[in-house]
């Protein structure tokens, strides 16, 4: 059984090709300026993770001396359970998702910017 050989074309073969930005250009070619605009983006994208990182050390690591230093809150109970298994277990998740749906739409808002920052130019 012979296989017969396909050639696989572009979608976009007949569509009109864009000219390039010249901000893109400049980041594809490496020059000063596209290094000036690639460590911008990255240092805003750090300077965000940084901060969701110290937020989330923080939180993690204020909870349980929260409940070492404030002893009624130690003993405390809701619907009968103890709340620091309640605060460990079920709040935290979701101030986790809270935490990470907002990182994210941070880091995508940085994206924006520094594409509207490359195509103005």
């Amino acid at each position: 059984m012979s296989e017969r050989r396909v050639a696989v074309t572009s979608p976009r073969k007949g569509t009109t090709r864009r000219r390039p930005n010249p901000g893109t250009r400049e980041i594809d070619e490496q020059t000063r300026l596209g290094e000036v605009y690639m460590s911008a983006l990255v240092r805003s994208q750090l300077r965000l993770s940084l901060f969701v990182c110290t937020l989330l050390a923080l939180l993690v690591g204020g909870l349980p001396l929260l409940l070492l230093l404030v002893p009624p809150v130690r003993e405390a109970r809701l619907l009968g359970l103890p709340l620091p298994w309640l605060l460990l277990a079920g709040a935290v998740y979701p101030v986790f998702a809270g935490i990470g749906w907002w990182y994210v739409r941070q880091a995508e808002r940085n994206e924006r910017d520094f594409e509207d920052l490359v195509e103005r130019r």
